[in-house]
């Protein structure tokens, strides 16, 4: 596993054998799904991190649109985060996340989609000089489905009682709500309302204690700091984590 993000006028680092090669950025969060899966799964891989502002030649003849994640299996390209995630799944059958049941596990898709809501709001959020009210008020309108289907499943996970796919493709984004309240300004203070997501709430902590998610998480003051950095134009991949 490279520990810096490679970038321009680098190599491809040679492929382990016997492993699956995940190109990735410490900081996406569907990259993030990628890495959940593999680990939950237990899937022997190794990592390559990508500069996405300075990215390598070689990694663009790769992949042309320089996006991550990335695998590479059997000298075989896969991308896209969903699609990566579902291959492994049916690929490696330790631990698997689906469900079994066509209708549970086509709801769980429904429910993975309507997550655009929440992936553009926070997108809003990144690329906004300030945190500003109803950049949030749209946030919490699409954490709104997600509390209301908690509640409708009752069970402490999307996946029922033990965590499934849905869990870990919804989770990287709600990893990083707390970093907006590190990021607001004296102008609007965020503070995450948990009476209006008590159910989330209680997800979010049962899905910290999971070993896949302690393996990549990252706490709010971390990513507040990457975003910052990505704001003011001085952004250093490696330089982000202490």
């Amino acid at each position: 596993m490279t520990t810096k993000h490679l970038s321009t006028g680098s190599k491809d680092p040679v492929l382990q054998k016997g492993k699956i090669r995940l190109y990735s950025m410490r900081f996406c969060p569907f990259a993030e799904r990628v890495h959940l899966v593999l680990a939950a799964k237990k899937v022997p891989h190794d990592v390559v991190y990508i500069n996405l502002m300075k990215k390598p030649e070689w990694y663009l003849e790769k992949v042309p649109s320089g996006k991550v994640p990335a695998i590479v299996i059997e000298d075989e390209l896969l991308y896209e985060s969903l699609i990566i995630c579902d291959f492994l799944d049916e690929q490696f059958p330790l631990n698997p996340l689906h469900p079994k049941d066509p209708i549970k596990k086509s709801k769980d898709r429904l429910l993975i989609e309507s997550l655009s809501k929440v992936t553009v709001a926070c997108y809003k959020l990144s690329v906004s000089p300030a945190v500003e009210k109803q950049m949030v008020e749209e946030l919490y309108l699409g954490l709104d489905d997600f509390e209301r289907e908690l509640v409708k499943r009752g069970t402490p996970y999307f996946g029922g009682d033990q965590i499934g796919m849905a869990d870990y493709m919804i989770w990287p984004w709600c990893e990083r709500l707390e970093m907006i309240n590190v990021l607001s300004s004296d102008q609007f203070q965020f503070k995450f309302p948990k009476e209006r997501f008590m159910r989330l709430v209680e997800w979010s902590k049962a899905m910290i204690e999971d070993e896949a998610v302690k393996s990549i998480y990252l706490e709010p003051h971390i990513h507040a700091k990457y975003l910052s950095q990505k704001r003011a134009g001085v952004l250093d991949y490696d330089n982000v984590i202490p």
